[in-house]
């Protein structure tokens, strides 16, 4: 059966291929309000820009004594700015903009922003090919020196360095990932959906859907390259389709969502020699659901106790208890999302919230949080914003409003 998520983005970037809508143009694109300087926590919002929609990143505030949530400003990001990544230092936000064609070429690109440090006002400063199509994830490696991206349609994954002030230098390093899988539909040719550095900066690694494959990355900051230790890949399951990652916090382990079985695999990873070992493998549904599910992205508690994925289909979050030596996974909780297509999610910088990202019912849905039992209580908060994909906090990412 097919994925309608995955016609429905065939479908939006073949409307979006003739590259970028027009960029913003200082503060005449932003419309950010005098709110965002009250006090709470600053979300910003990647979405998809359906029908020529210009304000394509959305700044919210969430009172974090309540959870309530509140639209304090928009800005103009280019087409499709569905996934977002902040520097560490705060001051500077990274979106892919999704699209197939970009100034003439096959490519995707990334776009750069400065962060106000009173407001958290965006403002353009340049952006970069992906040198891939429809690049789908971004992140920033830790000591916030390359920028890393993965091209869904391409195939690819790309390391571009960052500039003193933020800015993104054109790509040093393209590695073309190679290879199909069994299921023809989905798996035909290579589909890089993630990309992001280990906690020691030494390696990165990417989930490919299309190969069933995490590639592991010798990161080399100083060369601004990534050179593949093919000994070290993890090799999943056949047709198992990986998309996103999370690290154990403490624990020598990789988690990885798996989109075209429903399933979350555990992995051993050996930070001396940048090699991932499979464990164990388990549903991200209740047992004898049989409906069609995908499940998307996935994060664990900071305490590494909990593990939450969102399913697309189930239109859920799935909540795994993780065993404290050996990583071992339990589901503990299956929770709707109140919503429909549930994307990206996040906690918040107090542990207290889950916030999650419902992109075809238009909708972030706020839930309290046990940091104990890492269990889930829905609430009455929530805010419509058109087509959510990704959420991220600015001081998730260790910025802080008023930091110099």
């Amino acid at each position: 059966m097919s994925n309608p998520h995955e016609v429905s983005r065939r479908d939006f970037l073949a409307s979006s291929a003739t590259g970028l809508v027009a960029l913003a143009r200082g503060s005449e694109s932003l419309a950010w309000r005098k709110e965002s300087q009250l006090d709470g926590e600053l979300l910003y919002v990647g979405t998809y820009t359906e029908d020529a929609r210009r304000d394509g990143i959305y700044l919210v505030r969430m009172d974090r004594r309540s959870g309530k949530l509140q639209r304090v400003g928009s800005a103009d990001a280019g087409a499709n700015p569905s996934f977002l990544a902040i520097h560490p230092n705060g001051r500077t936000l990274y979106a892919v903009n999704e699209v197939e064609k970009y100034n003439g070429r096959a490519t995707g690109a990334v776009s750069a922003f400065a962060i106000a440090s009173d407001t958290g006002t965006l403002t353009r400063r340049n952006e970069q090919p992906s040198e891939g199509a429809a690049p789908c994830f971004v992140s920033v490696d830790r000591n916030g020196r390359v920028v890393l991206v993965a091209n869904y349609n391409g195939g690819s994954v790309a390391l571009l360095p960052i500039g003193a002030d933020g800015s993104l230098a054109p790509a040093t390093h393209v590695e073309q990932h190679t290879g199909s899988g069994p299921n023809a539909e989905r798996q035909g040719a290579p589909h890089a959906h993630c990309i992001v550095a280990d906690p020691s900066n030494r390696f990165a690694l990417s989930a490919d859907l299309g190969v069933d494959r995490v590639y592991v990355y010798r990161l080399d900051l100083e060369g601004k390259s990534l050179r593949h230790i093919e000994a070290g890949d993890g090799v999943m399951r056949p047709g198992a389709g990986p998309r996103h990652i999370a690290f154990h916090p403490t624990l020598p382990f990789v988690f990885v969502t798996n989109e075209l079985d429903s399933t979350v695999a555990t992995l051993r990873f050996d930070a001396e020699r940048g090699a991932l070992s499979p464990l164990d493998t388990r549903s991200t549904v209740p047992a004898g659901w049989t409906g069609t599910n995908y499940p998307a992205d996935i994060h664990i508690a900071p305490s590494g106790r909990t593990l939450y994925v969102s399913n697309r289909g189930h239109n859920s979050l799935a909540v795994f208890s993780v065993a404290e030596s050996t990583g071992a996974l339990a589901l503990e909780q299956v929770v709707s999302t109140d919503g429909d297509w549930p994307r990206n999610f996040t906690l918040d910088p107090t542990g207290r919230w889950l916030l999650v990202a419902n992109q075809r019912s238009d909708s972030v849905v706020v839930f309290g949080c046990d940091q104990e039992s890492g269990r889930l209580t829905p609430t009455r908060e929530r805010i419509a914003l058109p087509s959510p994909v990704c959420l991220r906090f600015l001081t998730r990412a260790g910025g802080q409003l008023g930091a110099v």
